[in-house]
């Protein structure tokens, strides 16, 4: 079993409150929008496992450090990353049709700004976004999502929100 710590739209910002939940997890993944990084650095010295894609905002440093897409198998959970990927019955054109072609069972993105976690019927997948955890944006309220992978089985949704 894995607990994962879920963020999304740093845009540079990173504080105590975020780096306390990310000690309590066995994996941090980003959704892009790191900004500056120190965040994936201070992230990367307290989890033993640092996933991250590179955002819209991000330039070229990060860029050289992460990609733009990550698939990968945390136990035995298909997962895809990516920053920009719309939504169920409205993804992104640049992800499209590979969404289709090879769903995962687990398919996370950022860039909205707007926590949302959905099932898409037609995929047979689990939509993340966590929302923004930075304080640059229209958001009011940054969050984040805690949950857990055990072998096939993802569990224990938890969302994590923090006024700005």
């Amino acid at each position: 079993m894995k607990k994962i710590l879920l963020l999304s739209d740093s845009h540079s910002y990173i504080d105590e409150k975020i780096l306390h939940y990310a000690s309590q997890a066995d994996e941090v993944w980003h959704a892009g929008d790191i900004g500056d990084i120190k965040v994936s650095e201070a992230l990367q010295k307290i989890s033993p496992v640092f996933r991250a894609v590179y955002g819209n905002i991000d330039g070229t440093e990060i860029r050289k450090e992460f990609p733009l897409n990550q698939r990968f198998f945390c136990e035995n959970v298909d997962v895809w990353i990516t920053h920009i990927g719309g939504y169920p019955g409205k993804y992104a054109p640049s992800i499209r049709e590979k969404i289709y072609k090879s769903p995962p069972k687990l398919f996370i993105c950022g860039h909205s700004h707007i926590l949302k976690v959905m099932n898409d019927k037609k995929l047979n997948l689990l939509h993340m976004n966590p929302g923004a955890i930075g304080i640059y944006g229209f958001h009011k309220v940054r969050t984040m999502l805690r949950f857990e992978i055990d072998k096939n089985k993802i569990q224990n949704l938890e969302v994590i929100e923090f006024k700005r």
